[in-house]
């Protein structure tokens, strides 16, 4: 158990495309443990980061990191290694988690329902539609929606150059079917199912993209969702199960599409390390359940060990 003033080292930023959410993630995490009465050292991860840990010498690190490296059991592995007790997920479920494709025939398997998907290399997207339209294209391991294109189902050919721009360090993408409907939200907090939120993009944002994500005012969250207890549940049993599915640990959050004319419900992927800034989902939907930010970030905290592999329920 982690206790008050023992040393939390908080790592941040990094440097993925998601370096500055991270940094407002950890920044807001970090304050709350010092309000808690910890010890708090705030890093900014680079790939030194082991010699940095040997300088600090932490009681236990608070992953704030998002993108790879941060949340693919790149740095859970290292931190394994060095013996350090670390929150959130562990090596296999964080790496699992982040591959979407991989997530997605695993949770297959238990019966929850995904969208139809193929893997197509970026110049193949680019040259001509490899499924009928409207679909998704995104990349097959990264997060906060990026390099995401939707392409609609007027369009005669997918945005070639800017599919081919978009290049990132794997030349992989995923083509899933487009699921239309809400966008619903659900996160675990250790074996509990949270309320689900709907996510409404506001202004130009055609759907929950980065900017939607982390401007201020991008989207509206409404909590608890306005949908028929029967979806309801199913989303809180899916998150669930997506959860101990994978072997997560503390908090993960999954997303969904459901479309109300078809009563059809659609997993899209898990994220086993969400954002912790003012404006994201988990935190609003803990605040919901009677849990103060600051509550939030000590459980997390007190949540930290090794050895974070699939758990019982306590």
């Amino acid at each position: 158990m982690i206790r008050d003033g023992q040393h939390v080292c908080v790592l941040m930023g990094g440097w993925s495309e998601e370096r500055e959410v991270s940094l407002n993630s950890g920044k807001a995490c970090a304050n709350a443990l010092r309000e808690e009465g910890f010890e708090v050292s705030e890093l900014d991860v680079s790939r030194d980061v082991a010699a940095h840990l040997a300088e600090l010498k932490p009681d236990v690190c608070f992953n704030a990191l998002h993108g790879p490296y941060g949340e693919d059991g790149s740095i859970q592995g290292l931190l394994e290694i060095l013996k350090i007790p670390y929150t959130h997920s562990g090596v296999m479920a964080s790496s699992i988690a982040m591959n979407k494709l991989m997530t997605k025939k695993l949770l297959k398997e238990i019966g929850i329902t995904v969208a139809n998907d193929k893997v197509v290399t970026r110049a193949e997207a680019a040259l001509g539609h490899m499924m009928e339209p409207p679909y998704v294209l995104k990349p097959i391991s990264d997060g906060s929606s990026f390099g995401i294109f939707i392409v609609p189902e007027e369009a005669e050919a997918p945005p070639g150059t800017e599919i081919l721009a978009a290049g990132s360090e794997s030349d992989e993408l995923l083509l899933e079917e487009f699921a239309p409907g809400l966008e619903l939200t659900c996160a675990v907090l250790g074996s509990r199912a949270l309320d689900v939120v709907e996510i409404r993009p506001a202004g130009s944002h055609e759907f929950y993209n980065y900017e939607a994500k982390y401007e201020t005012g991008g989207s509206e969250h409404i909590i608890p969702a306005q949908i028929s207890p029967n979806i309801y549940q199913f989303v809180q049993k899916w998150t669930l199960a997506a959860h101990r599915a994978l072997g997560c640990r503390g908090v993960s959050r999954a997303d969904f599409r459901f479309d109300p004319e078809n009563e059809r419900l659609v997993f899209l992927e898990v994220n086993t390390q969400p954002g912790m800034t003012t404006t994201s989902l988990v935190p609003e939907m803990a605040e919901k359940a009677g849990w103060s930010f600051n509550e939030l970030v000590r459980w997390i905290v007190e949540d930290a060990s090794c050895n974070r592999g699939p758990q019982k329920d306590r």
